[in-house]
């Protein structure tokens, strides 16, 4: 429980200082190394988590989870976040109970989104809004420091209303949530419209076309970038593989893998 508050404490302590980026492993060996490599707080993905298991994002059971979660937490000696979907289930118990799991494995911090993904169908902000109170009231009544990130799905899911999208991040505000997201925002000028609306960190999705600096300058206190690393392994494993059987090419195989400096 120390070292868990530990975390905590070193992650709220992020949210206050310079804007920081938070890259998301999909595994525990992933996890590693971004921590060798000097990364000070992680978070996970669950589009990544979902490959892994051979799945695609949103087929993964909370017991699969709260397993993951736990071998990335106790991978790393940096905090973690966790993805955590919709706190799979559409009602405000299920994000609450969701949190309350989540750091019993070990992470300090996790995210509630407003999309349902049975139904396909954003929630009604109220009822959104209602979800974050319960998983704000579970995440505050901890015995160790935890973040929880209230995020608008809107423009992930066809709708990109920056109006609404806003809205709906005040909302998540008022009802508790210590950091806000609003995944897929495509202009800077976005960015920059959310972060002056509220007045809670804002974590940015970060992806070709912008860089580190712009989300930073356009208020952003922390930059995840979703599955992107765990597509970009991806994509090296599968032009490998395809070198390979079409041209017996084995020099995609010639690679340095540093593992006594990354696991040390």
């Amino acid at each position: 429980m120390s070292d868990q508050r530990a975390k905590g404490e070193a992650f709220r302590a992020l949210h206050v200082g310079e804007p920081f980026v938070i890259p998301n492993p999909w595994d525990a060996g992933s996890a590693r190394v971004m921590q060798a490599l000097g990364c000070k707080a992680l978070a996970t993905t669950s589009s990544g988590f979902a490959f892994t298991l051979g799945r695609r994002d949103g087929e993964v059971t909370p017991d699969e989870a709260m397993a993951h979660t736990a071998s990335v937490t106790a991978a790393t000696d940096v905090p973690v976040s966790v993805d955590l979907e919709n706190g799979y289930g559409p009602e405000p118990d299920h994000a609450a109970l969701a949190i309350t799991r989540v750091a019993a494995a070990g992470a300090v911090g996790g995210s509630i989104e407003d999309f349902d993904r049975d139904g396909g169908r954003l929630y009604e902000i109220s009822h959104a809004a209602d979800r974050i109170t319960a998983a704000a009231e579970a995440a505050h009544a901890l015995d160790v420091p935890f973040m929880l990130t209230g995020r608008a799905e809107n423009h992930i899911r066809n709708n990109p209303d920056l109006d609404d999208t806003i809205t709906r991040l005040q909302a998540y505000e008022a009802a508790g949530a210590d950091v806000l997201y609003a995944p897929g925002l495509g202009t800077v000028d976005e960015i920059r419209a959310v972060c002056s609306a509220v007045s809670r960190p804002v974590n940015v999705l970060g992806f070709p076309g912008f860089t580190i600096g712009e989300i930073f300058e356009a208020g952003a206190q922390r930059v995840s970038v979703g599955g992107g690393m765990a597509w970009v392994a991806v994509a090296a494993m599968a032009d490998a593989v395809t070198r390979l059987l079409e041209t017996g090419d084995l020099s995609p195989l010639d690679v340095a893998v540093p593992l006594d400096r990354w696991f040390a």
